[in-house]
């Protein structure tokens, strides 16, 4: 990990005063009595958050759409007919999620290009590009299914029809739920590179004493909806011996999956497994499982490690179907590869950080991001700002105020030189 040496930051003032208030008011929206956040996408509270940035962006000039799977677009036109420099993150949470995660991106966003605007007034370099700030939707991908999914219909990953009809678990398709919120349209924009800045999520640039974190790739991750068939019985008459146990097959499919992460890690590549959203069938107290739906997904920092860990999980699969007697079906799966950020932009964003005196570092994002598509049709640079403890998607998640400010400060200054043609041609 590179880093400069710490410097005190400047002076912010007022422009530091806008940016919190923003960051307060913006955190009342689908607050939790925890101190976190509630707004699942395209629930009521995610769209008062929309509507409340609408009106905040609106406020400053901005002209506010939206696309054919409500991805929110703030626009700042400053050389009309040019191509768009975006910025973004997101506004949808984890059920009882942190403030930060997303949020802060698409705030930040927002400021810098209100700093921006500014110093044009003020005679300022003439920039090349128009300037877009996006709240993608569903980024969390916790009521509807796949996460990104704004973003993967706008790089062209997902077609739109299917996002569309995609339903959460009350059978509420996402058209549905956009109408309701009344966030859908049919806008399309014209991308000439995209910035994000977001809280890391991890600790390793609290524990290195860095103020910023100059994102160099993506961990590999693939991630599996698998359906455990079992077959229901009575917990109390029924012998072991006669039993089909979902829930035993799925709870042995969870260990494994520690157990090929501990198995597969080793000090120059790790390896990260999880498992979540379980749904058992017909989960009652009496009855043996006859069904059980979960989400198990493997990451790692390398191809190679990431396709050995995977193919042992397969043939864990197998094994778990003999022993638990059971049958275990894959369903939908979200796969992307271990990609590399645009070597350009990170130094661009380096000597922006050493203009400002901004002590950084060079880290891998462990979680998806929009980015991650955005990386894959333009250029693309992407920033972290520390996560106290690490904490995230936990009402306890913490960035502090001094970092929040020192990663607006370093997003407008990118921004500018970007703008400006700094790190994509504006022919």
């Amino acid at each position: 990990m590179t880093t400069t040496a710490p410097q005190s930051p400047s002076l912010r003032g007022s422009d530091a005063d806008a940016f919190l208030a923003d960051f307060r008011s913006m955190s009342t929206f689908g607050a939790t009595a925890g101190g976190g956040v509630d707004r699942q996408a395209g629930t009521p509270a995610d769209g008062q958050t929309r509507n409340w940035f609408r009106g905040l962006a609106e406020g400053h000039g901005f002209e506010v759409r939206y696309d054919e799977v409500g991805n929110q677009f703030a626009l700042l036109e400053l050389v009309p007919g040019a191509p768009y420099i975006a910025m973004g993150s997101h506004l949808d949470s984890q059920p009882l999620g942190g403030r930060y995660d997303g949020a802060y991106g698409v705030l930040a966003g927002a400021h810098a290009a209100i700093r921006l605007q500014q110093q044009l007034a003020a005679g300022g370099d003439e920039p090349l590009f128009n300037i877009a700030v996006i709240n993608w939707f569903n980024e969390e991908g916790c009521r509807f299914k796949p996460s990104m999914m704004g973003s993967a219909v706008f790089t062209g990953k997902l077609p739109a029809e299917q996002v569309l009809a995609t339903t959460d678990p009350r059978g509420t398709s996402v058209r549905e739920a956009l109408e309701s919120i009344g966030t859908i349209g049919d806008f399309s924009l014209d991308l000439a590179a995209y910035l994000e800045i977001h809280i890391e999520q991890g600790r390793s640039l609290e524990d290195a004493g860095l103020t910023i974190g100059l994102v160099e790739s993506t961990w590999g991750a693939n991630k599996y909806e698998f359906t455990v068939h079992g077959e229901q019985a009575h917990t109390g008459a029924t012998v072991i011996a006669d039993r089909h146990d979902a829930l035993l097959g799925a709870s042995a499919l969870v260990v494994a999956a520690r157990e090929i992460a501990d198995g597969f890690s080793t000090q120059e590549h790790a390896v990260i497994t999880s498992c979540g959203e379980f749904t058992v069938y017909p989960n009652s107290p009496v009855v043996v499982a006859s069904r059980v739906q979960l989400l198990v997904d493997v990451r790692s920092t390398d191809a190679d490690v990431l396709a050995a860990a995977d193919a042992e999980l397969h043939r864990r699969i197998a094994a778990i179907e003999e022993s638990a007697s059971v049958r275990i079906e894959q369903g939908a799966q979200h796969v992307w590869a271990a990609k590399a950020y645009d070597e350009a932009g990170m130094a661009l964003a380096a000597d922006c950080a050493r203009s400002l005196g901004l002590p950084y570092g060079t880290v891998r994002t462990l979680a998806g991001h929009d980015s991650t598509n955005l990386k894959d049709l333009v250029p693309t640079i992407m920033l972290f700002v520390p996560s106290v403890e690490g904490i995230s998607h936990n009402e306890k998640e913490l960035t502090s105020d001094a970092d929040m400010l020192a990663g607006v400060d370093l997003l407008t200054e990118l921004l500018g030189r970007v703008a400006a043609g700094g790190f994509v041609s504006g022919k």
